[in-house]
């Protein structure tokens, strides 16, 4: 059945990506009627606001989305447009999964997986400079923000993942020793969820400088961690460094009623139209996307395609090889069964 997706290419690098990720997707066999749209500085640039009301309506009629990396207007509209999508939809479990699909580095064989919570904790923004005698911006605060539905969904979510997908551990994380109210609150209400999977998911807490020490010292240990936002956003990235780098990391963003999928890494405008950006990241998400959709078929055979092209001299600058975007797109392409 024909996937109704939005496609929003983004901005820097992200309409090369884009196009190689759509290509790449297409030739694998998705069955998928694209819905262009914009946001980001693309949007700006052509006379509309960072996130159109047209691209919101597509969300709203697909119900998912593909996303290349946007950029964040200094100085007007959103804080994040990717923060503002999250909450408009409701996008509460930010799923970020680091697997090896390249040999030859300090490790191999990881497979975690960590799941974020996406609409809570220091990222709300809900921050205020505070004004002495005659400095507005002598001191500054944040707040964070945990409630616990929040907390309990987003555990809940992470022991489910683990069920569907045969998964053993789940690893929440936490700094209830220091934060002794919003994270032991987080904690409580996980352990309280942790409870109904007893006997079928094995549950542990860790402190989040101790997870994110025994990452780098043995993340064997390691099999889905769960944790607050943004907790989740630092371990994801230092997980992804464990498989090669944010280029191989994919990223999706779950809700009730959405999904969008995307790659973890930015915009990176400094080389921006010179065609040599890793797509892999964006082809990654796509899989997940299809996989979302029903088409896994789809994915599989796109993600080991990948992996064949991956372990061809037909690489992308930034894992040592030399081809382009494009090149590297049609190598996989062309590794396609």
């Amino acid at each position: 059945m024909t996937a109704a997706v939005t496609l929003i290419s983004g901005d820097g690098i992200g309409p090369q990506i884009s196009d190689a990720a759509v290509r790449v997707l297409e030739a694998a066999g998705a069955e998928v009627d694209w819905d262009h749209q914009l946001a980001g500085m693309a949007a700006i640039e052509r006379g509309f606001g960072p996130l159109p009301d047209e691209t919101f309506d597509s969300i709203c009629a697909s119900k998912v989305a593909l996303k290349g990396p946007l950029t964040t207007p200094i100085g007007e509209g959103f804080r994040s447009i990717n923060v503002a999508l999250r909450k408009m939809f409701d996008l509460y479990a930010n799923v970020r999964p680091a697997k090896t699909l390249l040999s030859g580095g300090r490790y191999n064989d990881i497979d975690i997986v960590v799941i974020r919570e996406n609409t809570e904790g220091l990222y709300v923004g809900v921050e205020h400079f505070i004004g002495m005698e005659k400095d507005p911006q002598a001191a500054a605060e944040s707040v964070m923000i945990v409630t616990r539905y929040g907390a309990e969904r987003i555990v809940r979510f992470a022991f489910e993942y683990a069920i569907a997908n045969g998964r053993r551990k789940v690893t929440l994380v936490h700094k209830a020793n220091i934060l002794k109210c919003t994270q032991a609150l987080f904690l409580d209400a996980g352990r309280r969820v942790a409870a109904d999977y007893e006997g079928r998911v094995e549950f542990e807490d860790r402190i989040v400088d101790n997870t994110a020490m025994q990452l780098v010292m043995d993340p064997y240990q390691f099999d889905i961690i769960v944790t607050e936002n943004m907790f989740g956003d630092i371990l994801s990235d230092e997980a992804s460094g464990l498989i090669g780098g944010l280029g191989l990391a994919p990223g999706a963003n779950i809700g009730k009623d959405a999904a969008i999928f995307e790659a973890v890494h930015g915009s990176a405008p400094d080389i921006a139209g010179q065609g040599i950006a890793n797509p892999s990241a964006l082809i990654l998400a796509g899989c997940m996307l299809f996989d979302h959709v029903g088409q896994s078929e789809v994915a599989a055979r796109t993600r080991e395609a990948l992996v064949s092209a991956l372990g061809s001299d037909v690489r992308t600058r930034d894992l040592g090889g030399t081809a382009t975007t494009q090149e590297f797109a049609d190598k996989i392409i062309g590794e396609l069964k």
